[in-house]
């Protein structure tokens, strides 16, 4: 079979496939390890943590929460993750991005916010301040390990130790028009047609 026939073959069944973000995966996966040796292939690069650590967001995702990994670089995913129930953002759907560095799992993975988003522990260019994501990070921890971890900042945001200052003051001064706000953003940003 030809790599032309063989790149027709699975685009035809990733179009039938493309609800199922594992087997998108698996496709990604074949293609990848099936290509002519000359063909340098990225998935050879990544170890085989990263490799597994898909393989189970994608067969067993975090509930609320979809990560997909790119189909050029399996280090950058694209997330969606549901804002907590009876959260100022439950009923939003936030988009993320997340790149695994060369140094992963001896770093953290770098994460941030696309959709806006009115919270104390994230700045307006959607950097989180997240202590798992700096100073606690271990390699013990997964990309799952993360996400819930800052699923759970949506449920319980800290204005003590903040990265958006102004966020936090009024968070501090008046809880409820910061929690109003936070549910205006959610609907103004992250309950649209994205």
């Amino acid at each position: 079979m030809s790599l032309n026939s063989f790149a027709h073959s699975l685009d035809s069944l990733y179009s039938l496939s493309r609800k199922s973000h594992y087997l998108k995966v698996c496709l990604i996966c074949c293609s990848l390890t099936n290509r002519h040796q000359e063909h340098a292939s990225p998935i050879m690069a990544l170890p085989k943590r990263i490799l597994k650590e898909i393989e189970r967001l994608t067969a067993d995702p975090p509930p609320g929460i979809v990560a997909v990994p790119s189909e050029e670089n399996l280090r950058y995913f694209s997330i969606t993750m549901e804002g907590p129930r009876q959260s100022a953002y439950e009923g939003g759907k936030f988009h993320l991005e997340l790149f695994l560095p060369e140094e992963y799992p001896m770093m953290p993975p770098n994460v941030r916010f696309l959709t806006r988003i009115y919270h104390p522990n994230i700045d307006k260019l959607g950097r989180i301040c997240l202590s798992t994501l700096k100073k606690d990070w271990s390699p013990a921890l997964q990309i799952r390990t993360v996400l819930l971890s800052i699923q759970a900042l949506l449920g319980a945001p800290n204005p003590d130790d903040p990265l958006d200052n102004d966020v936090a003051r009024i968070w501090k001064e008046d809880e409820p028009q910061a929690i109003a706000n936070a549910r205006e953003w959610t609907k103004k940003y992250a309950m649209g047609s994205s």
